[in-house]
């Protein structure tokens, strides 16, 4: 179904009034087409963009589910599924499109990476970021290398999911092999170099705050800087397309770029918004709280309260901390579905409507929380330390259990965004709220309330959008766009 693009935002986004004055000359693609790949931890999307009359066309081609699978030895990604279903998507798109396809780009979540043999072949699927083995990562590394430390070099969040706490829990065989994050290893399999793409360099914690790779944290990992690819900036093309799909006439001359791999990163890139009053929920399975800064900021205050320096596309800083997100909820829909009990989010959002508020919350990043398996069990154990009264853990308490999540993010997000607003000097008036907890109409609401922000609904797919701005501004330019060029592609997009 093709829709225009705008509507991925269509809560904050009036059709943009110069949309049909721009004819194909002012497109840098002329009338080819555009795939954006966005790799999610829940689903894999592949979308097209083209242009009709002078306006863009956004159309969601192929989505697949995507989960992690108990392997033998722990939590893994099935690569070949992925891959099998990216490739199933971009036929579609060529079919789509036969006036041919200029680029394609991937984005997806951070710090999970695949390793290389010699011959640049997968050495085995991927670990998950939420595999038990990155607590034990943690451990050996701090006993390196103290956490100060790192965060002295890199200014990013102590987590421990962080790819050099993976890194560091790899087997000592192929420490020393090549390495590259997801969205970086996908477009290397359609025939791009090999590269680190800086929005996700950032978010392995080995990477230093005034960019390059750190040897003092790689050695203390033990995998030798040599090998970690070459850091380039989002929007660097990576070469043409090949392989069996470059056999297709639509793919015959498409370039591979890599956008802000990092998908919060590309949905950041979204938001056109020039002025400085304005603050970001990225809310999915994680929730990133953050605000955009042109310079990074590593104080003492940001120190202490783990804010990340995280790069952004354009030359941003986007800088932010991981909260928990609908994580809680789905974790608990799956203990529920277990029963018998499959609820939709509206049957729980309704249900909640129906409750009072417990008048307390949860330590929502409290460590166990963010492990898989019998939340409600978890969150009572968390409830019982503190010396409250267990919940109904089953599937007929899913109200109240629910409006204690939903209670507890929103107090959190309060919580972190006077913290951000304190560290930066920001005063902050508007909350983008993007991903797919931007549908959650009553966490919006809780939220505004928590915030006293006027809390702004950036969509679901703004991931996309940004990954498409970034693409037309590489393209327009010839090199990796600057923040002026990026935010005037998201602008022509769409128009806040």
């Amino acid at each position: 179904m093709a829709v225009s693009l705008r509507r991925i935002c269509d809560e904050i986004v009036p059709v943009n009034p110069e949309c049909g004055t721009m004819s194909a000359l002012l497109v840098p693609t002329g009338d080819r087409a555009l795939v954006a790949i966005d790799l999610g931890a829940e689903s894999c999307r592949v979308s097209l963009l083209r242009w009709m009359e002078g306006c863009p066309k956004f159309e969601l081609v192929h989505r697949f589910p995507n989960a992690p699978v108990h392997a033998r030895d722990g939590l893994r990604w099935n690569m070949a599924a992925i891959l099998l279903g990216l490739k199933q998507g971009l036929r579609l798109c060529a079919q789509l499109a036969p006036e041919g396809i200029a680029a394609v780009a991937v984005d997806g979540w951070a710090v999970d990476y695949v390793r290389l043999d010699g011959t640049g072949t997968r050495l085995a699927d991927p670990f998950c970021y939420r595999d038990t083995r990155t607590n034990e990562g943690e451990h050996l590394l701090h006993a390196r290398l103290s956490p100060e430390r790192m965060r002295e070099i890199t200014g990013t969040q102590i987590l421990s999911i962080n790819t050099a706490y993976q890194l560091t829990s790899d087997e000592p065989a192929v420490r020393a092999s090549r390495w590259l994050n997801l969205p970086e290893y996908v477009l290397h399999t359609l025939g791009g170099r090999p590269v680190a793409e800086l929005t996700n360099a950032s978010h392995t914690q080995l990477m230093m705050l005034e960019g390059g790779w750190s040897e003092e944290i790689c050695e203390a990992v033990g995998t030798p800087a040599a090998s970690c690819a070459q850091i380039v900036s989002a929007g660097t093309d990576l070469g043409r397309l090949s392989g069996c799909l470059a056999e297709l006439p639509s793919f015959s001359e498409t370039r591979l770029i890599a956008p802000a791999c990092h998908d919060t990163a590309s949905a950041i890139a979204a938001i056109p918004d020039d002025s400085d009053d304005w603050a970001y929920i990225s809310s999915g399975t994680w929730s990133l709280v953050g605000t955009v800064l042109n310079e990074p900021l590593n104080s003492s205050q940001a120190r202490a309260a783990n804010f990340a320096n995280l790069r952004g596309a354009g030359g941003v800083v986007c800088f932010h901390k991981n909260v928990n997100g609908m994580w809680l909820l789905r974790q608990c829909m799956e203990s529920w579905k277990a029963e018998g009990r499959d609820f939709t989010y509206s049957e729980l959002f309704e249900a909640v409507g129906e409750v009072p508020p417990l008048g307390y919350v949860l330590d929502v990043d409290e460590p166990e929380l963010l492990l898989p398996g019998d939340m409600p069990g978890r969150i009572n154990a968390q409830l019982h330390r503190g010396g409250l009264e267990r919940l109904d853990a089953s599937a007929d308490g899913a109200a109240t259990m629910v409006s204690l999540i939903l209670h507890s993010l929103a107090a959190r997000y309060a919580d972190v965004l006077r913290a951000l607003s304190e560290i930066t000097g920001k005063q902050f008036r508007k909350l983008y709220i993007m991903g797919g907890g931007s549908q959650n109409a009553l966490l919006n609401r809780l939220t505004a309330e928590a915030t006293g922000l006027e809390v702004r609904r950036a969509g679901t797919e703004c991931s996309t959008v940004g990954n498409f701005a970034v693409q037309l501004a590489a393209l327009e330019g010839g090199k990796p766009p600057d923040r002026k060029q990026v935010a005037k592609w998201a602008g022509r997009l769409v128009a806040l």
